[in-house]
C-alpha cells in the first residue's frame, strides 16, 4: 500500500501536502463488517474530514494553532468489503509502515475492531506500552455469538496482548456481567460512567510511559452524539471529553498514537456527532503530536 502521496478527496483541515515532512499521519479505516446493531461507521472517516472544514484552526483549550503541527491526511485504507481478517491485516501493515517511518498515527474508524491491529503494530515497537480506552462499552468479550473477530472484543484482546494491568478503561457503562467480572479480577483499570476526573487521578501513574489512546465516540451520551452504531444512554458530554483530552495533553504521558472510532453519519442528520468528532481530532493533533519517543 502506498499512502504517501496527496489524497485526491477531502482532507482534514490544514493537512500538510508533503508526507515526508509531516510528523503525524491521519488515515481512515472504513470498516463496519462485524457490527452487532447498526452499520454505517465505514462512512465516518470521510465525513469527519468534510466537516472539519468548518473548524477554527486555533484551539483555546491548549493555546495552539494547527499551523504548529505538520500532519498529512493519507485518506482511507482500501479495505476489502466483508473481509474482517484481511482488513485487519492491511491496517496492521499500514500502521507498521508509519511507525517505521517515525510518524505519529492518528486513525479514524470505522468500528472499534479496527483498533486491534493497531495495538498489535504498536506493541511490536513499544513492548512496554499501555492503552487508555475511552468508551461506553467494555469491549471485553472473548467473542460475539461465537465470532472472535467482533467490535465487542478489541479490549479483551488488548488485555491478552499487553497484560491486563496495562489497560485503562474510562466511561464504561455497558457490558455483560462476565465482562465486568473480568475487569475486577484481571488487574486492568476500569472506571465506570465518568471519564475526566478518574482519568486525571490515573495520569500521574502513567507519567513517562508510552501510551496509545483509543476513543469510541459512543462514550458521549446519545444527546450529544446520536450518530453512532451502538448508542448507549447515560454518557458524558462533549465538554467532559474535551476536558479529558486536554488533561492528557497537559500530562507527562508519552503518547505514541491514537484513534477515534464508531462515527456513523447516517444516524445524525444534524451532524453534531461528526462535528464533535472533528473537533476532538483537532485537539488530539494539537495536544498529542509531539516529538516521538525512541
Amino acid at each position: 500500500m502506498k499512502f504517501d502521496e496527496a489524497y485526491s478527496g477531502n482532507v482534514f483541515i490544514k493537512s500538510h501536502p508533503n508526507f515526508e515532512e509531516s510528523e503525524a499521519v491521519i488515515y481512515g479505516m472504513p470498516m463496519d463488517w462485524t457490527v452487532s446493531f447498526r452499520p454505517g461507521s465505514r462512512f465516518g472517516p470521510a465525513r469527519i474530514r468534510e466537516v472539519s472544514l468548518g473548524l477554527e484552526e486555533y484551539s483555546p483549550y491548549i493555546d495552539r494553532h494547527l499551523e504548529e503541527v505538520k500532519y498529512f491526511d493519507a485518506g482511507d485504507i482500501p479495505l476489502p468489503f466483508g473481509n474482517p481478517q484481511r482488513s485487519l491485516d492491511m491496517i496492521k501493515e499500514y500502521v507498521t509502515s508509519l511507525l517505521e517511518k517515525g510518524k505519529f498515527p492518528i486513525g479514524l474508524g470505522g468500528e472499534h475492531l479496527v483498533s486491534l491491529p493497531i495495538f498489535k503494530a504498536m506493541v511490536e515497537k513499544y513492548p512496554d506500552m499501555a492503552v487508555i480506552h475511552i468508551d461506553a462499552h467494555a469491549d471485553l468479550r472473548e467473542d460475539y455469538e461465537g465470532e472472535p473477530l467482533s467490535h465487542s472484543t478489541p479490549i479483551r484482546k488488548a488485555c491478552d496482548l499487553l497484560g491486563a494491568e496495562n489497560v485503562y478503561s474510562f466511561g464504561i457503562r455497558s457490558g455483560t456481567q462476565e465482562e465486568f467480572e473480568f475487569a475486577k479480577k484481571s488487574g486492568m483499570h476500569m472506571s465506570k460512567f465518568d471519564v475526566a476526573e478518574p482519568l486525571k487521578k490515573v495520569l500521574p501513574e502513567l507519567a513517562g510511559r508510552k501510551v496509545y489512546i483509543t476513543i469510541d465516540i459512543d462514550v458521549l451520551d446519545p444527546a450529544h452524539a446520536p450518530g453512532t452504531g451502538t448508542a448507549e444512554a447515560g454518557g458524558i458530554t462533549s465538554k467532559e471529553l474535551l476536558e479529558a483530552i486536554t488533561a492528557i495533553s497537559n500530562s507527562e504521558v508519552q503518547i505514541i498514537g491514537c484513534d477515534l472510532v464508531e462515527v456513523a453519519p447516517a444516524y445524525d442528520h444534524s451532524e453534531q456527532t461528526q462535528i464533535a468528532a472533528s473537533k476532538f481530532v483537532r485537539e488530539m493533533l494539537l495536544g498529542w503530536v509531539k516529538k516521538q519517543p525512541k
